[in-house]
C-alpha cells in the first residue's frame, strides 16, 4: 500500500482523515480520503501499488475499457459521451485556433474522442494502459495508440493539444506524467485536463458517497484551488475553466445508488438538474471541470 506521510501537493506535514469511503464499484473495502489543512488538497491514503491497482479496474462494467452498454448508468454514460464528442471537438479547435494540428489523448480507453479528432483531419495519436482498450481502439478506428511505457520515446515539442479527460486522478505519480506533457507540448501548445471536482455542489451533498471519489481508482481529489497549485508547480499557466454540464447527472444517479436509496434514477436525475442550475451561475462548483492549460512560449 502507499502511504503519504506529506500532502502529495504542497509538503506539509497538516494531514489527517477526512473520512472513510467504500470502494462500491468492485471491491466493497474502505479506502481513507486524507486532507491537508495547509492547502486543502484531498488525497486517496494507503491505495494499491500501481503494480497491483489492476485488480481495481477488472469489471465489465467500466466502460472506458470494455465499451459496455449494459445498465442504466452505462446507458447514460454512451448517451453524454456521443453529446460531449462534438463539443470537446470544438472546445480543443477553439482553444488551440487550429483547425488541424497534432494532438494526444492520454488515457485514450476505447478510442471514441481520439477518433473524433482523426475524422476532423488531426493527426492523432493516444496512450491507453489498457490491453483489451488499445486492441477496440486500432481494430474499431485504425487509430494509433502506445501503451504508456512508450511515451518516454516521442519527441519533445511535438504536440499541439494534449488532452486527459478524466486521467490525471487516476496516475500513481501526476507529478512525473505532467512532466512529461510539458516536455511533448510545443511552446504555446496547450493541454485539456478534464477532473471530477471534489467541491463541487453534488460532491459536498452526497458526502462520502458521491460517486466521483471512485476510490481507490481516483487517487487525487482535485478542486479549482488544489489544481492552480498543481499547474503552477508544473510551470503550465492556468487559462480558462469550463464545466463539463452532462457529468452531474451520472454521478448523481450513481451516488444515489450507492447509497441505496430506492427510485434512485429518479432521484439522482431530480436533484442533478438543481446541481447544474446552480453550477450554471458558479462553474467552479461544477460536478466535474475542464482545464485549459498552456505552455509558456520561451
Amino acid at each position: 500500500m502507499v502511504h503519504h506521510a506529506v500532502c502529495p501537493l504542497c509538503s506539509s506535514e497538516k494531514i489527517g482523515l477526512q473520512f472513510s469511503c467504500t470502494d462500491h464499484f468492485v471491491s466493497r473495502k474502505d479506502f481513507a480520503v486524507f486532507k491537508c489543512s495547509s492547502c486543502d488538497f484531498l488525497f486517496t491514503q494507503d491505495y494499491p501499488e500501481e503494480i497491483d491497482i489492476a485488480q481495481y479496474y477488472e469489471s465489465d462494467n467500466y466502460i472506458s475499457h470494455s465499451d459496455t452498454s449494459a445498465g442504466i448508468s452505462n446507458k447514460l454514460y454512451r448517451i453524454a459521451r456521443s453529446v460531449m464528442l462534438g463539443k470537446k471537438k470544438n472546445l480543443i479547435i477553439n482553444a488551440t485556433g487550429l483547425k488541424k494540428g497534432t494532438i494526444l489523448d492520454i488515457g485514450s480507453g476505447t478510442g471514441y474522442f481520439a477518433a473524433t479528432m482523426k475524422k476532423a483531419g488531426w493527426m492523432t495519436k493516444g496512450i491507453e494502459i489498457n490491453e483489451k482498450a488499445r486492441n477496440f481502439s486500432r481494430s474499431h478506428f485504425l487509430l494509433e495508440i502506445d501503451s504508456p511505457d512508450k511515451i518516454s520515446a516521442y519527441m519533445a515539442n511535438s504536440f499541439d493539444c494534449i488532452t486527459l479527460w478524466h486521467v490525471l486522478e487516476h496516475f500513481h505519480d501526476p507529478f512525473k506524467n505532467i512532466s512529461d506533457i510539458y516536455r511533448l507540448l510545443k511552446p504555446g501548445a496547450i493541454c485539456v485536463i478534464a477532473l471530477p471536482n471534489c467541491n463541487s455542489y453534488d460532491a459536498k451533498h452526497f458526502n462520502r458517497f458521491w460517486a466521483a471519489w471512485d476510490v481507490p481508482r481516483h487517487l487525487w481529489h482535485f478542486n479549482p484551488a488544489t489544481f492552480r497549485l498543481f499547474s503552477e508547480k508544473a510551470g503550465l499557466s492556468l487559462e480558462k475553466l469550463r464545466s463539463l454540464p452532462l457529468d452531474v447527472f451520472y454521478i448523481s444517479m450513481l451516488s444515489e445508488k450507492y447509497k441505496g436509496s430506492g427510485f434512485s434514477f429518479i432521484k439522482g436525475m431530480t436533484k442533478a438538474k438543481w446541481f447544474a442550475f446552480l453550477s450554471f451561475f458558479n462553474k467552479r462548483r461544477s460536478s466535474s471541470i475542464i482545464y485549459i492549460l498552456r505552455k509558456p512560449v520561451r
